[in-house]
């Protein structure tokens, strides 16, 4: 009579112990999930300031002003030439 009761706390302890693991589990994933949402917004607001600031840059701004008027002098010769 012992052993059977034995087994069955011993049973019930396991059960216990498993479902102790599976909910610390699920609780990893979730805290998985939110450093990975975390991780992947500052990532993109990074990214953006970064394009921002070289989109800014004088020497980015210098070169887009230069190939605007080279194309608008290239375009202005073709006008004249076609015409």
């Amino acid at each position: 009579m012992k052993l059977y009761l034995a087994a069955a706390v011993l049973m019930l302890v396991l059960a216990a112990h498993t479902e102790a693991q599976e909910d610390t589990l699920e609780q990893r994933f979730a805290n998985f999930q939110n450093q990975m949402k975390d991780m992947t917004e500052d990532l993109a607001q990074k990214t953006k300031e970064t394009f921002a600031k070289v989109e800014n840059h004088e020497y980015v701004v210098k070169t887009k002003n230069w190939l605007s008027e080279q194309f608008e002098k290239v375009k202005q010769k073709m006008s004249e030439t076609f015409n």
